[in-house]
């Protein structure tokens, strides 16, 4: 009888020393496709840095000198001034009448645009759809509008002589407005203007909101109007805690764009607006393109910049916390 030898294993022959492995050839590829995205975004980088960036620094750096006519048309070297454009600046009381106007400015038009735009935006659900196309057509039109265009037309319905407001409350609420002069009083002249800046920024207001009210869950609406809860106490415990974060997105987006209101005033008084009618952004234009204060002008826009810090801060926060929720 033949026995039987017992099978002998064969290590495994070691891969041959030219081949590199897999992985080795692999990191090359890899290394060099993790700079793609930077090599993607950089014309966008160099962009956002030419455009908002470098105006910036050019602000801050002029804030600090004493840059007039000759330094900015020669390119002589400014001469240093420190902080004395700032302690200029805070110690005009000027200054500070134009800072509580712009204040209150902002205050009436963001309250004003935020209750007429969630009105609207409510109004929207309930309305057919044909209607409610047309609506939101009109208002992306109303929101592309120029806005030279928009400041000619509100300059001829407050004309003292031709102007619709004027027709309208004398032929039709029996009130003596013949020949009346919106602009002599410039609280009513800034309801002209208000009435500008708030139909420019009602469209989005609208759709934005409306957008947010689309994601709110209609049975829980009438899973609450069930339980006795009125119109109000809808909206108050279904509706808001949903459509908040939007709304405060929103609002945040008004006051910033609000505080900075430049061209309705501008347009409006014709080019050359009456201290009366003075803004922060007008103030600063005034005092660097007609008192040849260049260095002044950038002082306040800096201080405006700051002003508005806080805000946009809380705007970034806001955004943070919808995608966190996401």
């Amino acid at each position: 009888m033949k026995a039987f030898a017992p099978p002998v294993s064969v290590p495994p022959q070691p891969a041959h020393r030219d081949t590199p492995p897999a992985a080795a050839r692999r990191a090359p590829r890899k290394r060099a496709g993790a700079y793609l995205p930077y090599a993607l975004i950089a014309p966008t980088v160099v962009a956002i840095a030419a455009v908002f960036v470098w105006p910036l620094v050019k602000t801050v750096i002029m804030s600090f000198q004493d840059v007039g006519r000759r330094e900015l048309w020669t390119g002589q070297a400014a001469e240093w001034v420190g902080f004395e454009q700032f302690t200029n600046i805070l110690g005009d009381g000027e200054f500070w009448d134009v800072v509580w106007r712009t204040v209150l400015f902002m205050v009436a038009c963001v309250v004003t645009t935020m209750g007429v735009g969630l009105l609207l935006a409510q109004a929207m659900q309930r309305m057919s759809t044909w209607i409610r196309l047309a609506l939101t057509a009109a208002l992306v039109a109303a929101w592309a509008m120029p806005l030279l265009v928009a400041t000619s037309i509100f300059r001829w319905f407050a004309d003292s002589d031709y102007g619709v407001v004027n027709m309208v409350l004398t032929k039709y609420l029996g009130l003596d407005f013949r020949g009346h002069n919106w602009w002599l009083d410039s609280k009513q002249g800034f309801l002209i203007i208000a009435a500008v800046v708030i139909w420019g920024a009602i469209p989005f207001v609208t759709i934005t909101l409306y957008a947010a009210l689309t994601q709110v869950p209609r049975e829980l609406e009438e899973a609450a109007a069930l339980d006795g809860a009125g119109a109000l106490g809808v909206f108050r415990y279904v509706t808001w805690p949903v459509i908040k974060p939007v709304f405060q997105m929103v609002a945040t987006l008004s006051v910033i764009w609000d505080f900075n209101v430049f061209g309705q005033v501008f347009l409006m008084r014709g080019n050359e607006p009456e201290p009366e009618y003075s803004l922060l952004g007008i103030y600063s234009f005034e005092k660097a393109f007609e008192s040849n204060s260049f260095s002044q002008g950038a002082a306040i826009a800096l201080i405006t910049v700051l002003l508005l810090s806080g805000v946009a801060v809380y705007y970034l926060r806001q955004l943070l916390k919808i995608g966190e929720v996401e």
